[in-house]
């Protein structure tokens, strides 16, 4: 189970920011030169108009116009130069965008692809209940396609906003240097905009958050339907599962179009706005410009840095959708690495060393949730390479044993310990390192048959894989595919056979070589041929090593050297494989009971003769 830790900051815009901040230090450099080529680029914005104001204010003059400042009238020699000076401005000022705008695209890319690996990793921390309990399609939306919205809108968003800012910034102290009683217009119309913002802004992310929950309700019920193809189209299940895709989507469209909405409506009010402001600067400004207060050239001047200030206005309204849109993903993505991994490797570690293989259960009560235990005050003792059968109903902790053992869940008491070391006092990848595991249903990932096997493995050679398949009965049927080990196997395995998927996991553990190995269910649903074929590879894979073995299946149980019997939450009957299970057992309806004359405590249960015992533990 994951919990979770404080929030320092809801907001979830504030969350966003949180979430990229520890990333953007490494990017300083870059994101530092973007910031200088931008300012550089609001100076050139700044001057691009200039040439504009002398010719208006020369051509007047040569008109015979009476104006309040002296200056040249208009010559070809003034025109050819005010059109080379804007032309070289214009040049420089899109050069300097040009490396601002790879400057930050290229520190936000970086960005995204550290944050999305820093999910990933928290995500492979987090404990298998969370991974049980949490909706995979929903949770992949989140490090796929919400950090890339993050992304997105920081490099077509984010860095335009702060040019504009810049600009806006750079053109207010323009126009108030100008004419200040004009600039006052600038500020009425920021102050309005700022309040329309802030009474809309609040909506479009609350919309455009439940337009992310509603897209990630559609991937879960997507990848969901597509893993369960066969299952689907057996059951005839199409119909029932498109109504219910159908009705996400719609929700989807709903709230989407509620987001695009508000975004559209506050992007009309912006442009009304700004209308209204330019109206007023037209009216006051040609007054002042009649009673010669200002040139014409001051008002063509006024209106172009007017119309160049609001801009910010307009994006910061065109993008009010999109900074919601990336604050509600921002948010998604943060609440997943709130969750804090209830398993991890202590602070300073105990090393094993070389690994014998004894176990050791002493008093463990596990369950999982707030749920009952399924384990209470179970003790047992295995010694180094003895293989364990483990057996018992369906619902007993057959399964939840072996995953203390690799801690895939933490008792609630007792403790688990291998060669004496409590689990708990080990680094997880050590353990983890030190136990070879094949479950029922065995998965392969996507790739060569070889690299499947290699996974046992990461260093392991080509020869060693060879072998490992040889001893796992494997490399028989490999050769016979088209490109023997360079076969590509689909995903989780599904162009191969429930014995080869076997198989190839078995040659996979058997690679890693561990002292410790877990079968769970190994030969369930197996037909006899490949069951055969399984056990011939298992008996290489346990041999020597300790081995735990679950399973339902009286044969495979009766392979090994002792049998556990668990059933309510311990250990109701403990002895050899050759022993006489009492009645109601996994295997036997009417067996006689065993001698129960002299009850052995569990942790004595080692070395039993021919007879098994019932036992309370």
């Amino acid at each position: 189970m994951s919990v979770k830790s404080p929030k320092v900051d809801g907001h979830a815009l504030s969350r966003t920011l949180g979430l990229v901040r520890p990333h953007v230090r490494g990017q300083a450099p870059l994101l530092a030169g973007g910031a200088l080529a931008l300012m550089l680029e609001v100076v050139f914005r700044v001057l691009e108009p200039w040439p504009v104001k002398f010719v208006v204010d020369a051509v007047t003059r040569s008109l015979g116009a009476d104006l309040n400042q002296s200056g040249p009238q208009a010559s070809m020699r003034l025109l050819l130069a005010c059109a080379l000076a804007t032309v070289a401005l214009v040049g420089f000022r899109a050069i300097f965008n040009y490396l601002a705008t790879v400057a930050f695209a290229l520190g936000g890319s970086r960005i995204a692809v550290q944050l999305r690996q820093r999910v990933f990793r928290h995500v492979n921390k987090l404990s298998t209940e969370y991974h049980s309990n949490s909706r995979s399609g929903d949770l992949v939306q989140r490090l796929i396609a919400d950090v890339g919205r993050l992304q997105e809108v920081a490099v077509t968003a984010g860095m335009p906003l702060l040019v504009n800012l810049f600009t806006l910034v750079a053109m207010s102290i323009v126009m108030f240097w100008l004419d200040p009683l004009l600039a006052l217009v600038l500020i009425v119309a920021a102050s309005v905009f700022v309040l329309l913002t802030r009474s809309s802004g609040p909506k479009i992310t609350k919309a455009s958050r439940k337009t992310r929950k509603a897209e990630g309700d559609l991937a879960n019920i997507a990848q969901e339907t597509i893993g369960a193809m066969r299952v689907v189209q057996t059951y005839g299940l199409e119909s029932a599962l498109e109504e219910q895709f159908s009705g996400r989507n719609s929700k989807s469209l709903k709230e989407g179009v509620q987001a695009r909405r508000l975004a559209a409506a506050l992007e009309r009010s912006t442009d009304v706005l700004v209308g209204t402001a330019t109206a007023s600067v037209l009216l006051f400004g040609g007054y002042r410009v009649t009673q010669g207060v200002m040139t014409p050239g001051d008002l063509v001047l006024f209106l172009t840095y007017l119309k160049t200030a609001m801009k910010p206005l307009r994006d910061l309204a065109k993008y009010t959708g999109r900074i919601a849109r990336a604050a509600a993903s921002g948010e998604r993505v943060a609440d997943v690495l709130d969750l804090e991994p209830e398993i991890t490797s202590p602070q300073d570690p105990v090393r094993l060393g070389q690994v014998v293989g004894e176990l050791r259960f002493e008093q463990v009560t596990a369950g999982y949730g707030d749920n009952p235990p399924v384990l209470s005050n179970l003790n047992l003792v295995v010694p180094p390479g003895q293989r364990v059968a483990v057996v018992g109903p369906s619902g007993a902790g057959k399964s939840t044993l072996t995953s203390l053992l690799i801690r895939m869940m933490d008792p609630r008491g007792g403790a688990v310990r291998l060669d004496g070391v409590d689990l708990k006092a080990l680094d997880l990848t050590e353990l983890r390192s030190q136990v070879s595991v094949v479950l029922q249903e065995s998965v392969l990932f996507t790739g060569s048959v070889a690299d499947n096997i290699r996974h046992g493995d990461l260093t392991a050679t080509d020869a060693q894989i060879r072998r490992a398949a040889r001893l796992a009965r494997a490399e028989e049927f490999i050769l016979a595919m088209p490109q023997g080990y360079d076969t590509q196997v689909g995903e989780r395995g599904s162009t191969l056979s429930g014995g080869q998927r076997q198989r190839i996991a078995i040659a996979r553990a058997m690679l890693r070589d561990a002292p410790v190995v877990i079968l769970d269910e190994a030969t369930a649903g197996l037909d006899a041929e490949n069951a055969l074929a399984v056990r011939e590879a298992i008996d290489q894979l346990t041999k020597g090593r300790t081995t735990f073995v679950v399973t339902h299946d009286e044969q495979t149980a009766r392979e090994c050297d002792r049998i556990v019997w668990i059933e309510d939450g311990g250990v109701r009957w403990d002895g050899p494989a050759s022993g006489i299970l009492p009645e109601g057992s996994a295997f036997t309806e009417s067996t006689p009971e065993p001698d129960e004359t002299q009850p052995l405590p569990v942790n004595q249960a080692v070395g039993l003769a021919s007879t098994g015992h019932q036992v309370r533990s």
